[in-house]
């Protein structure tokens, strides 16, 4: 208890007794209550945030690797060249070979989409995306795992947990057309 003296208006002395409390039980079980019920509105919408995070990643990767993939073919094209080339100069380490159609295929002179690897779409994703792509790899604990069926890159990602199931995150590369596409079911 603390005392407190105040001058009132007409200037006598008076004291005033005040005492601190706490919260009483019950407005402790009420905040409680209210939050508890916040919390299970919340939750799922942060889940979905969250999911729809992991599909904005690789939408955005799909962009950024379909922008290179069209910035090769404009290279290709400036360069004047009209067929299969090797090396094409000019984009990231001069190490991009394109097929007759000056889509890239890989980095170590296989032109034929045809005979596209695993492997060589990994070499491939890292030359295209170059720095501050995300990892990739034939397995592991990568954030792309890849694989290969002539003539398409299939790129799946793994960050999510989602990969191996009918919900996989998937951005597939054809070597033959150009085309990026994107499956974030």
């Amino acid at each position: 208890m603390r005392k407190f003296t105040d001058k009132s208006a007409k200037g006598t002395v008076m004291n005033v007794q005040r005492t601190s409390r706490g919260f009483t039980l019950i407005e402790l079980v009420v905040v409680i209550a209210i939050l508890a019920i916040l919390a299970a509105f919340a939750l799922p919408r942060f889940a979905q945030l969250s999911e729809e995070a992991h599909r904005s990643s690789v939408k955005a990767i799909s962009g950024a690797l379909s922008a290179s993939v069209a910035l090769v073919k404009a290279q290709w094209v400036t360069n004047g060249l009209t067929g299969i080339a090797d090396d094409v100069q000019g984009f990231g380490n001069n190490d991009i070979d394109v097929n007759a159609d000056g889509w890239p295929v890989s980095v170590d002179g296989a032109n034929d989409p045809t005979a596209i690897t695993a492997d060589r779409c990994v070499d491939l994703w890292e030359a295209l995306l170059q720095s501050n792509a995300p990892s990739v790899a034939t397995s592991g604990d990568v954030d792309y795992l890849t694989s290969a069926t002539a003539p398409e890159c299939t790129f799946t990602y793994t960050l999510d947990g989602q990969d191996g199931t009918a919900n996989a995150k998937e951005i597939v590369y054809n070597a033959d057309t150009g085309e990026v596409s994107t499956n974030v079911n």
